[in-house]
């Protein structure tokens, strides 16, 4: 297997981050450098009625006056009654969430830079507060953006016909199911360094983000400058998740002032910065009724979903991309023959919400297996029969669903049982039942997904956005050395993807990988890529070192050929060498032959070189669908409402894995998240739109304490379409974690009559259901 697809490799980038030699925006020196703070609002809704300078300090800081030249972030989409926000990079005329920037002050250090912002006098004038999506959508709210007449983004529909279901069904299921507010918390936040180089009459940005090749165009737009005089750098990022796949507005500034100034800028954000001004994500609420038959099996589904968007739209994802997504995929993977949803994409005096890994699924999830459960107690089921009663079979394969979703393979009841016989589900009733004799609550739970990847053209062109990837490209060469450079508009934040990428490219040259450079995240440098989101990474950045690493091995195979003296179809490649029976030439050999000495090589060489430029995209447009199983136990705590997990196990497919050894840590980090996300993660905010988590102290992320010890399972079901069967794999463990494990917890308080339908489900609301369900059977007698 040596180092190609499949082998176990550790990660190459950890070397540098464990021996401290990594790079970091907040890394970089650059000589007369300064460092940038924000003045921010204090308030969520408010006039801005003025803003007075310290005296002396008038060309340290800037507003939105001095910026006059710069245009706001505009999020276009040509979707039918969209509604478009300006977002500009310093607050204009009105302030519509607590953090949002209003000046920005430079100094030599960040203290002197800070101390600064707190000498800005800022006059503002308080509007009523939209602070929830019951404010924004009652009669006369106030208006975030006056010119709409309403505080919604967009409205969506997906009309099916659900006659035949409601006659059919013997079961009906009517719930209503809430997901709290988040941040995203990256170990590294939002960073940005800027300055002008007058050599080169070009603006560059080192900047913390997933998607380079997108900021150099978001910049360029809004700076008014050519593409081709800026160039945008992402050194190494601690993390993203989704947060920095987006244009951000402290880019824009810092940006403006660096070329304004002919000074370096630098800003890091800190964590308090980004518990409050961050972007956030997964607030969402739901109404859905299922109709099922008397086996449980779902007949139709009605839902509406209202998603708390904050106040503005970003770029270039706009603020829809949430609910699109919800309703979607909400069917995840069941066949469903009927479906109605409607969206709401709602305004607040909140951060502006941006993708988070897993976009909306996690909350699909949560309320689809949550209402999967419910089904089965109706029916007086197993939910895990249930479940594979429900889910698309494998003969069904590839299957288009009930939203147009297209699954291209895959086998979700064998996942769904795999998952039941790792933890040992057969055994759990007894378990279940002595655990009660001692006084204990224990439950079992599950969680089945779909995770779209890599999904193309053809999406994104029907959300209707500015910008539309299309062909990932990536360039490969064999240096004179022998060694193999590798260049990708792709970037890496913590995935993997340089040890990955490279072992794509030895699965064709059949070189160690240490004989493989790889090289992203500069615009300068690599080909253009629109970057690192919708777990694309590996299929398509893979994809394209994988065409392009095939023709450098034909290219190669055709000198080595001319030096054994033999036909280019009998040269294998091997251990760095190529070789015809016992004769062999290293790529070293090769490489010299073309670059140094080409009087070795045939008078009628191939004149294309050893340097390969390719593009590719899947065969589908519409994605591919990795999918999993997670069921956890967990024990609660009646008295405190604390619930422990006890066991969990995950068994996913995600098509031909490229490292194994990744994969497990993709799966393990994605479960924290999800984890997080189930019984700790809330941003809360009062009734005044402001921010109650500012501190991590506040905002909990669960621990080493917190987390159990995963079981990982596997099968490779290979997609038709995609080089190698590769499937992505980055969001998906994140996605169902909050609906294994609310199922236990419901399922472990059963006999007391809880059913929780939100979370995080903390110790308080445990307790609160508690209550509830013991007052509704006084009620009853």
């Amino acid at each position: 297997m040596g180092s190609g697809i499949g082998a176990r490799v550790p990660r190459r980038e950890d070397a540098r981050h464990l021996l401290g030699k990594a790079q970091f925006v907040g890394d970089i020196k650059l000589a007369g450098g300064w460092e940038a703070a924000f003045v921010r609002s204090p308030l969520a809704h408010a006039r801005l009625r003025g803003i007075t300078k310290p005296k002396g300090a008038e060309n340290r800081v800037f507003t939105a006056e001095d910026m006059a030249d710069l245009r706001p972030i505009r999020a276009e989409s040509t979707l039918p009654s969209y509604r478009m926000s300006d977002y500009p990079a310093l607050a204009r005329d009105k302030v519509r969430y607590v953090g949002e920037c209003i000046a920005i002050c430079i100094a030599p250090t960040r203290a002197e830079a800070e101390d600064l912002a707190e000498a800005v006098l800022v006059d503002l004038d308080p509007l009523p507060p939209v602070p929830d999506i019951a404010t924004a959508l009652s009669d006369t709210p106030p208006l975030l953006h006056e010119d709409w007449g309403d505080n919604l983004f967009l409205k969506t529909r997906h009309d099916g016909d659900l006659t035949e279901a409601k006659a059919r069904a013997t079961v009906v299921i009517e719930r209503e199911f809430e997901t709290a507010r988040q941040a995203m918390n990256p170990m590294e936040g939002k960073g940005v360094l800027a300055h002008w180089d007058g050599k080169t009459e070009s603006l560059v940005v080192h900047t913390s983000t997933q998607v380079p090749h997108l900021i150099r165009t978001g910049l360029s737009e809004c700076l008014g400058l050519d593409q081709a005089d800026v160039r945008v750098i992402a050194p190494d990022v601690g993390g993203g998740f989704g947060y920095k796949c987006v244009l951000q507005p402290e880019e824009l500034s810092v940006s403006w002032v660096a070329r304004k100034t002919g000074r370096p800028i630098r800003w890091t954000e800190d964590r308090r910065e980004h518990l409050t001004a961050g972007a956030n994500t997964r607030q969402h609420s739901y109404k859905i009724t299922a109709y099922a038959d008397d086996d449980g099996r779902l007949l139709g589904l009605d839902a509406d979903i209202w998603v708390d968007i904050g106040a503005y739209s970003v770029w270039p994802f706009t603020a829809c991309l949430e609910a699109a997504q919800a309703g979607g995929n909400l069917p995840g993977p069941y066949h469903l023959p009927a479906y109605c949803c409607r969206t709401y994409s709602v305004a607040t005096n909140k951060p502006a919400f941006t993708p988070y890994r897993g976009v909306a699924r996690p909350g699909v999830c949560f309320a689809m297996e949550l209402i999967i459960d419910a089904v089965a107690r109706a029916v007086n089921r197993d939910p895990l029969e249930v479940r594979c009663l429900n889910l698309v079979p494998a003969a069904a394969m590839p299957y288009t669903n009930v939203t147009g979703k297209f699954y291209d393979s895959g086998d979700y009841p064998t996942a769904a049982r795999e998952a039941g016989r790792m933890i040992d589900a057969d055994s759990f009733r007894a378990r279940q039942q002595a655990a009660a004799a001692e006084g204990r609550y224990i439950g079992l739970g599950y969680a089945c997904f779909t995770e779209q990847s890599a999904h193309n053209t053809k999406v994104f062109a029907s959300w209707g956005l500015a910008l539309v990837p299309g062909y990932e490209q990536a360039t490969i060469r064999l240096a004179p050395s022998g060694r193999v450079e590798l260049h990708s508009g792709n970037h890496s934040f913590g995935q993997g993807l340089e040890t990955t990428l490279a072992q794509v490219a030895c699965e064709w040259l059949k070189t160690d990988i240490s004989q493989v450079k790889v090289l992203m995240g500069d615009t300068g440098r690599t080909p253009y890529s629109t970057g690192a989101y919708a777990s694309r990474g590996m299929v398509m950045a893979g994809g394209a070192v994988s065409k392009a690493a095939e023709e450098l091995a034909r290219r190669i195979r055709i000198h080595a050929a001319h030096l054994l003296q033999c036909e280019p179809s009998r040269v294998e490649l091997r251990d760095g060498s190529a070789c015809h029976g016992e004769a062999s030439v290293s790529l070293a050999e090769i490489a010299g032959a073309w670059y140094l000495h080409p009087d070795r090589l045939a008078e009628d060489v191939e004149t294309t070189g050893l340097e390969v430029t390719e593009g590719y995209k899947p065969d589908i447009d519409t994605g591919l669908f990795t999918y999993a199983t997670h069921a956890c136990i967990v024990e609660v705590d009646p008295g405190t409402g604390r619930t422990e997990i006890l066991d969990y196990v995950i068994f996913e497919d995600c098509g031909r894995r490229v490292n194994p050894l990744i994969l497990d840590g993709q799966a393990y980090g994605g479960a924290a998240q999800g984890i997080g996300t189930a019984l700790f993660e809330e941003a809360i905010y009062d009734g005044s739109a402001q921010p109650l988590t500012s501190t991590l102290a506040d905002y909990i992320l669960p621990g080493p304490a917190e987390l159990p010890h995963f079981r990982l399972g596997h099968s490779e079901t290979l997609s038709p379409y995609s080089r190698h069967g590769i499937k992505g794999v980055g969001e998906g463990a994140a996605i169902a974690p909050a609906g294994a494990i609310v199922n236990a917890i419901n399922n472990a308080l059963a006999p007391m009559g809880v059913e929780l339908n939100r979370v995080p489900a903390t110790p308080h609301r445990v307790i609160a259901a508690i209550g509830e369900a013991r007052a509704r059977k006084e009620a009853a007698a």
